[in-house]
């Protein structure tokens, strides 16, 4: 089977050096154009590296891109993280189609922050889908669902490196060896299930001292390592990475104002929010790098009574 592989970044070069590993015949690989500037994308390395054909269109939806693309024969197209919209006259080149991963359970967290979203919304499980991409946005027929739970101690960091990551590129050689087989299916998602809640961006991360902890803290969690949840301290902008929730006993007697620091030392410091208090663990302050809460609170020096907004 002559298998174009299409993709970017550490991903698509696992998915790429795992099908060379076992000896699929690649044919190809398309990966998105870098930016002025900008280091060659580790799966354009990985293809120049194993000698194969590498093509960076700016568009899909031109048909001289698709001529290039008939002109390599190819019998399926394994999509491993591929942001630019490909249109179904490009997808349906191949003699099998073409199949996408996406880190969610489809019909669940369609778009681009589908590993936020379940962690921040204080879901117990998500997973990994492998679909057959359509002009929608995440809507075409799954081939197959891999899931995983979600701990109170995970992060957008922890669920994908350590487990969508490598479930993933093991998913993408399953799905192709079905194709192969002939017996990859194509089950239509159930829209009445689907839910899409749109990019995570500074404007979602940003940390609501009023709310619960039980709202905060996968807040933090889901946006660790990105987009970073922030507050403000001093005027200034102060990413939170690390954070441990300490639920009040007695809401009303948690001490201290909404978002005012009642405690700093060598540790971090503490924060009250609306039914308890968070132990600050790591952060990143505006002008630096991410450091332990006890290093900015000797540097900046962070006073009791300080407030967070």
């Amino acid at each position: 089977m002559r298998i174009v592989v299409h993709g970017q970044q550490a991903f698509g070069k696992a998915v790429l050096e795992a099908l060379l590993k076992r000896g699929d015949n690649v044919v190809a690989v398309y990966v998105a154009p870098e930016k002025p500037g900008q280091k060659p994308d580790p799966l354009k390395e990985a293809a120049v590296a194993a000698k194969l054909p590498v093509y960076q269109p700016a568009s899909y939806r031109k048909p001289e891109v698709w001529d290039e693309f008939r002109a390599l024969k190819p019998d399926l197209q394994v999509m491993a993280f591929v942001t630019l919209f490909v249109p179904e006259d490009f997808l349906n080149i191949p003699t099998h189609g073409s199949i996408q991963y996406h880190p969610s359970l489809l019909p669940l967290h369609r778009g681009a922050s589908s590993i936020n979203w379940p962690i921040i919304l204080g879901a117990k499980e998500t997973g990994l889908s492998i679909f057959w991409p359509d002009n929608g946005l995440d809507t075409g027929p799954v081939l197959l669902q891999k899931k995983t739970p979600i701990s109170n101690t995970d992060t957008l960091g922890t669920v994908y490196f350590d487990r969508l990551f490598p479930m993933g590129v093991d998913a993408m050689l399953e799905a192709v060896d079905l194709v192969k087989a002939g017996k990859a299916p194509r089950i239509v998602q159930d829209e009445s299930l689907a839910t899409y809640e749109g990019k995570c961006t500074a404007e979602t991360a940003r940390i609501d001292w009023g709310k619960s902890w039980r709202q905060i803290d996968p807040l933090i969690r889901g946006c660790s390592p990105a987009p970073g949840a922030w507050t403000t301290i001093n005027g200034a902008t102060l990413q939170i990475f690390e954070a441990k929730p300490i639920p009040a006993s007695d809401p009303k007697g948690i001490g201290g104002k909404i978002g005012e620091i009642v405690d700093a030392g060598d540790a971090g410091f503490t924060v009250v929010c609306a039914d308890g208090r968070f132990q600050i663990l790591r952060v990143k302050p505006a002008d630096g790098g991410k450091i332990t809460a006890g290093e900015f609170v000797k540097s900046a020096n962070v006073a009791v009574g300080t407030r967070l907004v």
